[in-house]
Order: C-alpha cells, then sequence, then structure tokens
C-alpha cells in the first residue's frame, strides 16, 4: 500500500472524522424524517435534498456536527490540548450564529417576502422572492449538540 493511500485510510478511519460525520450525517436524517412526519412531501428528492444540504430544523446538524469534533479533539487529544481550545470556540461561533445571524437574517427575508408579496398583489410590482435560509431555535441546537456529544463519546468508549 502506498503512502498515500494509507494516510488516506488513516484520515477515513481517524475517531475525530467517524465521530463527526456520522453526527452530521445523522442529524441530516433524522431531520428528513422528522420532516416526513410533519409535511406532505415525501418524494424520494425531497428527502434526500434534507439529508444531503438542506440547513435548519430539528435538529442542528451544525451543531451535532461541532460538538462531535469539539468532544471527540477533547477525548482524543485531552483537555488541555491548543486543537481542543480552538475546537472549542469554533463549535460556540458556529452554534451562536446558527441560533442568530442565520435565524434572524431567515425571520427578515420571510418578512421580506410577505411584503414584496402583498406590493406585488395590491400595486402589480413583479416580486422576486428572496431565500429565506432558516436559522435553529435554541432547543435545536440543544438537541444538535448533545448528540453530538454522545456519538462522540460511543466512538471513544465503544
Amino acid at each position: 500500500m502506498s503512502i498515500r493511500s494509507e494516510s488516506v485510510k488513516a484520515f477515513i478511519e481517524n475517531p475525530i472524522v467517524l465521530s463527526t460525520v456520522t453526527s452530521w450525517f445523522l442529524a441530516q436524517v433524522v431531520k428528513a424524517a422528522i420532516m416526513l412526519l410533519k409535511t406532505n412531501r415525501k418524494s424520494g428528492r425531497e428527502i434526500l435534498a434534507t439529508i444531503a444540504w438542506r440547513t435548519g430544523g430539528m435538529p442542528s446538524s451544525h451543531a451535532a456536527l461541532v460538538s462531535a469534533m469539539t468532544t471527540s479533539v477533547g477525548l482524543n487529544q485531552g483537555l488541555q490540548s491548543n486543537l481542543f481550545a480552538v475546537a472549542f470556540f469554533i463549535s460556540l461561533i458556529i452554534m451562536r450564529d446558527a441560533m442568530g445571524v442565520r435565524r434572524s437574517s431567515g425571520l427578515q427575508a420571510k418578512s421580506l417576502n410577505s411584503l414584496g408579496r402583498n406590493m406585488e398583489e395590491r400595486m402589480g410590482f413583479e416580486y422576486h422572492p428572496v431565500k429565506e435560509v432558516q436559522g435553529h431555535a435554541p432547543l435545536e441546537v440543544i438537541i444538535g449538540a448533545l448528540l453530538g456529544i454522545f456519538i462522540a463519546a460511543a466512538y471513544a468508549y465503544l
């Protein structure tokens, strides 16, 4: 086996990588399952789109990913490591952003689209809606973070 192949294999088998990717993927699958239960959109394309890249909703895959990464780094490298400190603060920024800036801009986009539709109906203006990026409610972030922590712990201890 070549050095390059061994490096790729080591990366893929790394517990930090495994727990991080697993947490993100599981959060997206749970999000798709919740979407299926809540809505009538049950096409395969909708489900795959949700699993692959949709943001917002329960649980937060952003929070699951970064909390799994941080927990794995802490368990593998130690809480005193520089890498843990960096991962911890990046995680805080990402989770705060998911609840704050992204949620806020999504609510603003929703209001703007409502106003635009009203103007279009009343005054005949053509309105092109803006994308409504959905952020997360605090509970969605907490559940995502707990999911990531539990998955990272499972990879470390099982």
